[in-house]
Protein backbone atom coordinates (compact mmCIF):
# COMPACT_ATOMS: atom_id res chain seq x y z
CA UNK A 1 0.00 0.00 0.00
CA UNK A 2 1.58 3.43 -1.21
CA UNK A 3 0.78 5.47 2.26
CA UNK A 4 -0.44 4.62 5.95
CA UNK A 5 -3.70 6.63 4.99
CA UNK A 6 -4.45 4.47 2.20
CA UNK A 7 -3.38 1.31 4.33
CA UNK A 8 -5.68 2.45 6.59
CA UNK A 9 -8.88 2.78 4.50
CA UNK A 10 -7.42 -0.54 3.32
CA UNK A 11 -8.39 -2.18 6.35
CA UNK A 12 -11.38 -0.39 6.86
CA UNK A 13 -12.65 -1.80 3.24
CA UNK A 14 -11.27 -5.21 4.11
CA UNK A 15 -13.29 -5.55 7.12
CA UNK A 16 -16.64 -4.13 5.53
CA UNK A 17 -16.39 -6.51 2.63
CA UNK A 18 -15.62 -9.75 4.62
CA UNK A 19 -18.46 -9.27 6.83
CA UNK A 20 -20.33 -8.92 4.30
CA UNK A 21 -19.59 -11.80 2.50
CA UNK A 22 -20.50 -13.83 5.81
CA UNK A 23 -23.92 -11.98 5.50
CA UNK A 24 -26.64 -10.76 3.38
CA UNK A 25 -27.64 -7.95 5.98
CA UNK A 26 -26.07 -5.17 3.03
CA UNK A 27 -27.73 -6.58 0.39
CA UNK A 28 -30.97 -6.75 1.47
CA UNK A 29 -30.93 -3.46 3.01
CA UNK A 30 -29.92 -1.74 -0.36
CA UNK A 31 -32.49 -3.84 -2.18
CA UNK A 32 -35.24 -2.26 -0.36
CA UNK A 33 -34.45 0.96 -0.46
CA UNK A 34 -33.88 0.49 -4.27
CA UNK A 35 -37.18 -1.60 -5.09
CA UNK A 36 -37.37 -2.96 -8.74
CA UNK A 37 -34.25 -0.54 -9.62
CA UNK A 38 -31.64 -2.70 -7.77
CA UNK A 39 -29.89 -5.28 -10.11
CA UNK A 40 -29.53 -8.06 -7.36
CA UNK A 41 -26.93 -9.78 -9.70
CA UNK A 42 -24.03 -7.00 -9.03
CA UNK A 43 -25.02 -6.60 -5.58
CA UNK A 44 -23.42 -3.58 -5.49
CA UNK A 45 -22.62 -1.23 -2.24
CA UNK A 46 -23.13 2.00 -3.87
CA UNK A 47 -25.82 3.91 -5.97
CA UNK A 48 -25.93 1.55 -9.12
CA UNK A 49 -29.37 1.00 -10.52
CA UNK A 50 -30.86 -0.59 -13.17
CA UNK A 51 -30.38 3.02 -14.60
CA UNK A 52 -27.43 3.58 -14.25
CA UNK A 53 -25.89 0.48 -16.05
CA UNK A 54 -27.97 1.93 -19.01
CA UNK A 55 -26.14 4.89 -19.24
CA UNK A 56 -22.84 4.04 -18.26
CA UNK A 57 -23.28 1.29 -21.47
CA UNK A 58 -24.33 4.30 -23.90
CA UNK A 59 -21.60 6.67 -22.57
CA UNK A 60 -19.29 4.62 -22.72
CA UNK A 61 -19.40 3.74 -26.28
CA UNK A 62 -17.53 0.66 -26.54
CA UNK A 63 -16.95 -1.81 -29.01
CA UNK A 64 -16.57 -5.30 -28.71
CA UNK A 65 -12.50 -6.29 -27.80
CA UNK A 66 -11.40 -2.86 -26.36
CA UNK A 67 -10.60 -2.61 -22.86
CA UNK A 68 -12.95 -1.59 -19.74
CA UNK A 69 -11.10 -0.26 -16.52
CA UNK A 70 -13.82 -0.44 -13.12
CA UNK A 71 -11.93 1.91 -10.92
CA UNK A 72 -12.26 1.49 -7.63
CA UNK A 73 -14.58 -1.88 -8.37
CA UNK A 74 -15.22 -3.63 -4.76
CA UNK A 75 -16.57 -6.69 -5.02
CA UNK A 76 -16.79 -6.29 -8.73
CA UNK A 77 -20.15 -6.82 -9.98
CA UNK A 78 -20.49 -3.47 -12.10
CA UNK A 79 -17.33 -3.71 -13.87
CA UNK A 80 -18.26 -7.82 -15.01
CA UNK A 81 -21.42 -6.93 -15.76
CA UNK A 82 -20.78 -4.49 -18.35
CA UNK A 83 -17.82 -7.28 -19.22
CA UNK A 84 -20.40 -9.19 -20.72
CA UNK A 85 -23.20 -6.82 -22.11
CA UNK A 86 -20.42 -5.18 -24.06
CA UNK A 87 -18.24 -8.23 -24.76
CA UNK A 88 -15.40 -6.33 -23.82
CA UNK A 89 -11.86 -7.16 -21.74
CA UNK A 90 -11.90 -5.62 -17.86
CA UNK A 91 -8.92 -4.91 -15.78
CA UNK A 92 -10.34 -3.65 -12.25
CA UNK A 93 -8.86 -2.37 -9.15
CA UNK A 94 -9.65 -1.39 -5.52
CA UNK A 95 -8.03 -0.50 -2.62
CA UNK A 96 -9.18 -3.74 -0.87
CA UNK A 97 -7.24 -6.65 -1.37
CA UNK A 98 -10.61 -8.67 0.56
CA UNK A 99 -12.74 -7.13 -2.09
CA UNK A 100 -10.53 -7.85 -5.03
CA UNK A 101 -10.19 -11.71 -4.15
CA UNK A 102 -14.16 -11.49 -4.12
CA UNK A 103 -14.63 -10.04 -7.29
CA UNK A 104 -12.11 -12.59 -8.82
CA UNK A 105 -14.12 -15.49 -7.74
CA UNK A 106 -16.97 -14.35 -9.10
CA UNK A 107 -15.37 -13.73 -12.48
CA UNK A 108 -16.79 -17.53 -13.91
CA UNK A 109 -20.81 -16.21 -12.75
CA UNK A 110 -20.56 -13.54 -14.72
CA UNK A 111 -18.18 -14.35 -17.94
CA UNK A 112 -18.35 -18.68 -17.78
CA UNK A 113 -15.54 -19.81 -19.38
CA UNK A 114 -13.62 -16.82 -20.35
CA UNK A 115 -13.16 -15.18 -17.25
CA UNK A 116 -9.78 -15.06 -17.33
CA UNK A 117 -10.34 -11.72 -19.79
CA UNK A 118 -11.17 -9.88 -16.49
CA UNK A 119 -8.57 -8.96 -14.33
CA UNK A 120 -8.86 -7.59 -10.83
CA UNK A 121 -5.69 -6.27 -8.80
CA UNK A 122 -5.17 -4.01 -5.29
CA UNK A 123 -4.49 0.16 -6.09
CA UNK A 124 -5.36 3.36 -5.63
CA UNK A 125 -7.10 5.89 -7.70
CA UNK A 126 -4.17 8.10 -7.48
CA UNK A 127 -1.70 5.25 -8.53
CA UNK A 128 -3.56 2.91 -10.35
CA UNK A 129 0.18 1.32 -11.72
CA UNK A 130 -1.57 0.78 -14.97
CA UNK A 131 0.55 1.96 -18.35
CA UNK A 132 -0.49 5.01 -20.17
CA UNK A 133 -3.25 4.82 -22.55
CA UNK A 134 -4.21 1.16 -21.46
CA UNK A 135 -8.21 1.92 -21.67
CA UNK A 136 -10.71 2.30 -24.06
CA UNK A 137 -13.35 3.13 -21.19
CA UNK A 138 -13.12 3.65 -17.85
CA UNK A 139 -15.82 3.22 -15.34
CA UNK A 140 -15.61 5.14 -11.94
CA UNK A 141 -18.78 4.22 -9.51
CA UNK A 142 -18.91 6.49 -6.23
CA UNK A 143 -15.36 5.99 -6.12
CA UNK A 144 -13.74 9.29 -7.00
CA UNK A 145 -15.32 11.33 -3.37
CA UNK A 146 -13.21 9.13 -1.21
CA UNK A 147 -10.05 10.06 -3.27
CA UNK A 148 -7.31 11.37 -1.15
CA UNK A 149 -6.55 13.79 -3.46
CA UNK A 150 -9.31 14.33 -6.37
CA UNK A 151 -7.31 16.27 -8.21
CA UNK A 152 -4.65 13.69 -8.66
CA UNK A 153 -6.67 10.89 -9.15
CA UNK A 154 -8.65 12.75 -12.26
CA UNK A 155 -5.01 13.67 -14.06
CA UNK A 156 -4.02 9.48 -13.25
CA UNK A 157 -7.25 8.03 -14.55
CA UNK A 158 -6.65 10.48 -17.86
CA UNK A 159 -3.13 9.38 -18.20
CA UNK A 160 -4.98 5.62 -18.34
CA UNK A 161 -7.11 6.56 -20.98
CA UNK A 162 -6.45 6.33 -24.56
CA UNK A 163 -6.90 8.95 -26.95
CA UNK A 164 -10.35 9.23 -27.49
CA UNK A 165 -11.43 6.70 -24.67
CA UNK A 166 -14.03 7.93 -22.22
CA UNK A 167 -14.42 7.97 -18.44
CA UNK A 168 -17.76 7.73 -16.49
CA UNK A 169 -17.75 8.88 -13.04
CA UNK A 170 -20.56 9.49 -10.70
CA UNK A 171 -20.60 12.82 -8.54
CA UNK A 172 -22.42 15.09 -6.22
CA UNK A 173 -22.58 18.59 -5.82
CA UNK A 174 -25.07 21.22 -3.77
CA UNK A 175 -27.83 22.12 -5.62
CA UNK A 176 -26.83 25.69 -7.65
CA UNK A 177 -23.43 24.82 -7.14
CA UNK A 178 -20.71 25.74 -9.73
CA UNK A 179 -19.01 22.19 -10.71
CA UNK A 180 -15.87 22.25 -8.68
CA UNK A 181 -13.85 19.90 -11.77
CA UNK A 182 -13.53 22.22 -14.55
CA UNK A 183 -10.47 23.06 -13.99
CA UNK A 184 -9.69 19.62 -13.28
CA UNK A 185 -11.20 18.04 -16.10
CA UNK A 186 -9.04 20.82 -18.19
CA UNK A 187 -5.39 20.22 -16.36
CA UNK A 188 -6.22 16.46 -17.06
CA UNK A 189 -6.55 16.55 -20.72
CA UNK A 190 -9.72 15.78 -20.87
CA UNK A 191 -13.25 16.96 -21.90
CA UNK A 192 -17.05 17.15 -20.41
CA UNK A 193 -18.71 15.55 -23.12
CA UNK A 194 -22.20 14.74 -21.13
CA UNK A 195 -23.43 15.47 -17.70
CA UNK A 196 -26.23 13.86 -16.42
CA UNK A 197 -28.66 14.27 -13.98
CA UNK A 198 -29.63 11.22 -11.54
CA UNK A 199 -32.93 13.30 -9.82
CA UNK A 200 -33.69 10.29 -7.63
CA UNK A 201 -30.71 9.10 -6.22
CA UNK A 202 -30.59 11.27 -3.59
CA UNK A 203 -33.77 10.01 -2.41
CA UNK A 204 -32.85 6.83 -2.41
CA UNK A 205 -29.89 7.39 -0.18
CA UNK A 206 -32.49 8.97 2.43
CA UNK A 207 -34.13 5.73 2.64
CA UNK A 208 -31.31 3.49 2.80
CA UNK A 209 -29.76 5.44 5.50
CA UNK A 210 -32.65 5.58 7.44
CA UNK A 211 -33.02 1.58 7.19
CA UNK A 212 -29.47 1.39 8.53
CA UNK A 213 -30.16 3.32 11.28
CA UNK A 214 -33.18 1.48 12.24
CA UNK A 215 -31.76 -1.72 11.73
CA UNK A 216 -28.69 -0.67 13.39
CA UNK A 217 -28.64 -4.02 16.40
CA UNK A 218 -28.96 -5.93 12.96
CA UNK A 219 -25.97 -4.57 11.71
CA UNK A 220 -23.73 -4.67 14.54
CA UNK A 221 -24.75 -8.27 15.36
CA UNK A 222 -24.52 -9.56 11.32
CA UNK A 223 -21.04 -7.44 10.63
CA UNK A 224 -19.08 -6.87 13.92
CA UNK A 225 -19.21 -3.61 15.91
CA UNK A 226 -16.33 -2.25 13.51
CA UNK A 227 -18.24 -1.86 9.83
CA UNK A 228 -21.36 -1.35 11.55
CA UNK A 229 -20.02 1.53 13.19
CA UNK A 230 -18.78 3.05 10.32
CA UNK A 231 -21.62 2.69 8.09
CA UNK A 232 -23.91 4.39 11.30
CA UNK A 233 -21.30 7.37 11.36
CA UNK A 234 -22.09 7.72 7.20
CA UNK A 235 -25.48 7.31 8.04
CA UNK A 236 -25.70 9.93 10.23
CA UNK A 237 -23.31 12.21 8.57
CA UNK A 238 -24.68 12.36 5.41
CA UNK A 239 -28.81 12.17 6.02
CA UNK A 240 -28.38 16.32 6.68
CA UNK A 241 -27.10 16.86 3.17
CA UNK A 242 -28.94 15.15 1.20
CA UNK A 243 -32.10 17.59 0.53
CA UNK A 244 -29.14 19.83 -1.19
CA UNK A 245 -27.61 17.21 -3.20
CA UNK A 246 -27.41 17.00 -7.01
CA UNK A 247 -26.09 13.24 -7.81
CA UNK A 248 -25.51 13.15 -11.84
CA UNK A 249 -22.91 11.11 -14.36
CA UNK A 250 -19.77 12.95 -15.70
CA UNK A 251 -18.80 11.88 -18.99
CA UNK A 252 -15.06 13.07 -20.08
CA UNK A 253 -13.41 11.85 -23.04
CA UNK A 254 -9.45 12.29 -23.26
CA UNK A 255 -8.98 13.83 -26.47
CA UNK A 256 -7.90 12.36 -29.34
CA UNK A 257 -4.92 14.56 -30.44
CA UNK A 258 -3.66 14.21 -27.00
CA UNK A 259 -2.08 11.15 -26.63
CA UNK A 260 -1.69 9.97 -22.81
CA UNK A 261 1.79 8.28 -23.46
CA UNK A 262 3.32 5.34 -25.57
CA UNK A 263 1.48 2.29 -24.46
CA UNK A 264 -0.88 0.74 -26.67
CA UNK A 265 -4.64 0.34 -25.26
CA UNK A 266 -5.18 -3.08 -26.30
CA UNK A 267 -1.79 -4.45 -23.96
CA UNK A 268 -3.90 -5.69 -21.00
CA UNK A 269 -1.71 -5.59 -17.59
CA UNK A 270 0.14 -8.38 -16.26
CA UNK A 271 -2.12 -10.48 -13.82
CA UNK A 272 0.81 -10.85 -11.29
CA UNK A 273 1.32 -7.17 -11.26
CA UNK A 274 -0.04 -5.27 -7.47
CA UNK A 275 -1.52 -2.08 -8.53
CA UNK A 276 -5.81 -0.14 -7.05
CA UNK A 277 -9.18 1.43 -4.38
CA UNK A 278 -12.65 3.31 -3.45
CA UNK A 279 -15.66 8.98 -1.17
CA UNK A 280 -16.43 11.28 1.15
CA UNK A 281 -20.05 10.90 2.98
CA UNK A 282 -20.87 13.92 0.53
CA UNK A 283 -20.24 11.12 -2.35
CA UNK A 284 -20.46 8.23 -1.63
CA UNK A 285 -21.05 4.88 0.47
CA UNK A 286 -19.13 1.52 0.48
CA UNK A 287 -18.84 -0.22 -2.38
Amino acid sequence: MNTPEAANRSAQYDSFYSARGRTDVVTRLYAAAMGEDYPVEIAASSSCDWSLLGLLTARLRLRPGQLLVDAGCGAGGIGLWLARALTVRLDGFDLSPVATAQATSRRAHFLGTTGDRALFRVAELEHTGLPSGHAHGIVCVDALGRAADRGAALLELGRVLAPGGRLVVTRALRRGAEPAWLDQVAAAGLRQEHLDDRPEEPAMWQRLYRSWIVHADELRRELGEGPAQNMLREAHNTLPTLRGRRAVVLTLQRLPDTPAGPEPADRMAGAGRETGIRSTPSERTQQ
